[in-house]
């Protein structure tokens, strides 16, 4: 049996697959089993920061496996001990305190019930078009009918207004809200940054009323928008960071980060039994020094920008809008997004959707200018069809 009889035969069923298997991977490149090449500006829905197989995360990862593999939070921790200290050195101000976790869901679990817990209040809002996750408590923020309705009823306490939006915000935020939960730029919802001015008087209105800022940055983070955190655009500090997909190089790891408004929780009140293992760890440490040293933040900013400027020089009718931050970049289309990704993945390219009509790319952040150029040119030819 072929391993995609096997998948096909033994898979949950829950997602829908390219008729491709990928085998190998380097960089911003995979291969297929038939040992055909493609630019990965997916990178594991925007996992895959460092590309594939970075040779430091790969060392670390080795080293650490041939060391200590899984040590509980119940005893201390050479590596993990390490992480916590430079995840504060890197955070926005404040944000000196860390709970690790296994996902950017499980970071989003965690600031719920951090918010709940510190507050005393019941109330969550997000946003028309949020996505936060797909376990119940994240669900029960994210938007999109179509992943909430199947499971019903969800976690109450929540509610929605609309993104990017300070008077409808301004209205509801009240002394029942625990905290208002925020993608600074929407991934799923199109690729969407929030303005400046938005995101500054959110913190406003959360402090004034006692609610708690919750930023989800599961996607935005580890350098992808062009800074270390997307918050940093805005000169924004939230109450809490929810962080994940990026954080260990392709190894599932999550965390959240605290401010000095949450106090330290009573012991035991919340926990992960993988949380914090020295695997995770090692594999974020070497992520975490890599994008520092090889200052891959900025290089992401620059190669956005310059991405963003071949894209809209398309000049296509069938492109309604560019958009983005960093290397985080939708394109709004007047025709199918899903049409677009298997139009690119015949021409050696593997991108996704963020809705219906906006294609999503999320390249590791080492990709080079000349593959960028390539999606350039494929697109060019997709759209001229």
């Amino acid at each position: 049996m072929s391993t995609i009889d096997a998948e096909r035969a033994h898979t949950s069923g829950l997602y829908p697959k390219s008729d491709i298997q990928i085998v190998r991977g380097l960089a911003a490149h995979v291969w297929d089993s038939t040992g055909r090449e493609y630019i990965d500006c997916m990178a594991g829905w925007g996992v895959a920061i460092l590309g594939h197989c970075h040779p430091d995360v790969v060392s670390a990862i080795r080293s650490q496996a041939a060391t200590l593999i899984t040590c509980p939070e119940s005893v201390y921790n050479d590596r993990r001990g390490e992480l916590l200290a430079r995840l504060a050195d890197i955070a926005p101000d404040g944000l000196d305190r860390c709970f690790l976790c296994n996902s950017g869901t499980e970071s989003i679990e965690a600031a719920i019930k951090f918010a709940r817990l510190t507050t005393r209040r019941p109330g969550i809002i997000a946003t028309v078009n949020a996505f936060h996750g797909r376990t119940l408590g994240s669900l029960s923020a994210t938007w999109r009918p179509k992943f909430r309705e199947p499971f019903g009823p969800l976690v109450p306490g929540f509610g929605f207004v609309q993104f990017d939006s300070l008077d409808e915000m301004d209205e509801v935020v009240n002394d029942e809200t625990a905290a208002v939960l925020l993608e600074p730029v929407q991934g799923e919802g199109g690729v969407r940054p929030c303005s400046p001015d938005y995101l500054r008087g959110l913190k406003e209105i959360c402090q004034a009323r006692g609610a708690l800022l919750v930023l989800d940055e599961v996607q935005t983070g580890m350098g992808r928008t062009g800074r270390m955190f997307a918050c940093e655009h805005y000169g924004v500090a939230p109450d809490i960071l929810c962080l994940g997909k990026g954080i260990a190089g392709g190894v599932p790891m999550g965390a959240m980060l605290l401010g000095p408004r949450i106090p330290e929780p009573p012991h035991s009140v919340h926990a992960s039994t993988f949380g914090g293992n020295p695997l995770a760890c090692a594999a974020s440490l070497a992520t975490i020094n890599a994008i520092c040293e090889q200052d891959l933040a900025r290089r992401a900013a620059r190669l956005g920008a310059w991405f963003v400027k071949q894209l809209r020089g398309l000049d296509s009718s069938k492109i309604r809008d560019v958009r983005g931050l960093g290397l985080m970049i939708g394109i709004e289309l007047q025709v199918s997004a899903t049409s677009c990704v298997s139009a690119l993945q015949e021409r050696g390219i593997l991108a996704m959707t963020a809705g219906p009509n906006v294609l999503r790319l999320l390249p590791p952040l080492v990709i080079e200018q000349s593959d960028l150029l390539e999606v350039v040119q494929a697109l060019r030819e997709i759209l001229a069809e």
